[in-house]
């Protein structure tokens, strides 16, 4: 057998595993339908360059990892030289041992740099060097080409003009890199913000927004220029509880003057809004049968002091214990009762919820859109070894496994598509062990469609990318 670690069959435990990740896995074309790349750079076509700029720009694993170690915040996001921020990377490196950050950051050095030293302080100058030359003449598409990415969705603001997406379709790249539709700020009407992108908004959609009703114009105006431009999803992603309450039109317009006028809301108005808002939105996303995504559960910047350092997104997000049920049944409940309810997938953060989403989403399924309501892949916190297999599982006992979409990378580094190849070891190793404990027949063909469904085709049907 192979000795070194990342090796042909890593994480496959038996044969069985092997022939289906070797068969039936390992060749198939990615669709990442959730991440955060950046459009810009992707239109701008430059080599990457740096390894220190692609893993750990942005990287809040790998923050979190180095922060544990100990290593000072100057060599994490301060003024630290690239390649001293990169030595304090892997002095950390041999220190996560067991967590997720060592298979994905050895799997990446293999896949993109074919280099099978582990990475620690006696080979990283080597490293370091290799990587580099080898991204000093890869730009962000052709690392994406290299790791036979079909789709990219990225996320993007309501007021972006999305013109790097319209570069991006002239380039006749490999990879075809979508707009998604994340609606966040748009439902922070409690806070100073919300008049500020309430501008923003209005340049954006040249329209002006005067009460209630224009701001529900701009919206039209806005999703129908994403869908021009390929946007086929939506996403919202606010951490904090979430409540639906009843309301009117009337009362929401109210609302909505009285913030215009600078006024204070109640929480019970914000929470109207909110409802109201949600309502209309999912209604514009099944009206353009655009596949919504709710991200659900973080508690986010934490770390005050850090955030005031270095700001926003600052890697102190951590898992909440808010109620969710109630949200999501009344949300889709109202979608539904008048047939407007969207193809969806919601993602938890919080683990003990996985029974709560899983089931939840089968409340809503549909005849003849197989899968219509999913429950997503292991998210975040949850998205290593541990977390994809609990959610598999749970998948596979409160729904069909066979329908699901399967993993995305929910990443903002070019580097992160082996987390696919990861997912995809996790799955068929999974299957393989049914197999053998007898769980279920040991009839490869059959199952390696599944893992084949799950890993490429079950998304490319779902989705519909033109």
């Amino acid at each position: 057998m192979d000795n070194k670690f990342i090796h042909d069959n890593f994480l496959l435990n038996s044969k069985e595993a092997e022939v289906l990740y070797h068969q039936y896995a390992k060749e198939l074309p990615i669709i990442d339908y959730h991440n955060h790349l950046s459009p810009k750079l992707i239109a701008e076509d430059k080599p990457v360059s740096n390894i220190t700029e692609a893993w750990l720009g942005g990287d809040h694993y790998k923050w979190r990892g180095m922060r544990a170690n100990g290593v000072d915040e100057k060599f994490v996001t301060g003024s630290a030289s690239l390649e001293e921020k990169f030595d304090k990377w892997a002095e950390t490196v041999p220190n996560t041992l067991r967590n997720p950050l060592f298979h994905w950051t050895h799997l990446e050095l293999k896949r993109y740099f074919n280099i099978d030293d582990l990475l620690q302080p006696k080979t990283a100058k080597a490293i370091y060097e290799k990587a580099n030359a080898i991204l000093e003449n890869k730009t962000p598409a052709q690392l994406l080409e290299d790791m036979n990415v079909e789709v990219v969705c990225t996320t993007d603001d309501p007021t972006d003009n999305l013109q790097y997406h319209k570069d991006i379709a002239t380039k006749g790249f490999y990879t075809k890199v979508l707009p998604t539709f994340r609606s966040d700020e748009l439902f922070f009407i409690g806070q100073e913000k919300f008049m500020p992108y309430l501008k923003k908004l209005s340049a954006s959609a040249n329209v002006s927004i005067n009460s209630y009703s224009e701001f529900l114009n701009a919206l039209n105006n806005t999703i129908a220029y994403f869908n021009e431009n390929g946007c086929r999803l939506s996403d919202f992603g606010v951490g904090e509880a979430l409540v639906m309450e009843d309301f009117t039109e009337e009362e929401v317009s109210e609302i909505f003057s009285k913030r215009l006028k600078g006024e204070t809301l109640s929480a019970l108005e914000i929470n109207k809004y909110r409802s109201s808002l949600f309502i209309f939105l999912g209604r514009k996303y099944n009206e353009y049968d655009w596949v919504q995504q709710y991200h659900l559960g973080p508690i986010r910047n934490n770390n005050s002091r850090l955030v005031k350092e270095i700001g926003w997104d600052a890697g102190c997000d951590s898992i909440s214990d808010y109620p969710m049920a109630e949200f999501m049944s009344k949300l889709f409940d109202t979608l539904n009762a008048s047939d407007q309810l969207a193809k969806t997938i919601t993602y938890n953060l919080n683990p003990s919820q996985n029974e709560v989403f899983a089931t939840m989403m089968g409340n809503f399924q549909e005849g003849g859109v197989p899968g219509k309501m999913q429950w997503g892949s292991g998210w975040w916190f949850l998205d290593q070894k541990d977390g994809m297999e609990k959610q598999l599982n749970t998948l596979s006992n409160m729904g069909l496994l066979s329908r699901f979409v399967g993993m995305l990378t929910d990443s903002r580094s070019f580097l992160s598509f082996p987390r696919h190849e990861y997912f995809r070891r996790i799955l068929c190793n999974l299957l393989a062990d049914d197999i053998n404990k007898g769980l279920i027949p040991n009839d490869i063909e059959s199952v390696g469609k599944m893992v084949s469904d799950i890993c490429y085709y079950n998304a490319k049907n779902y989705f519909n990318f033109n």
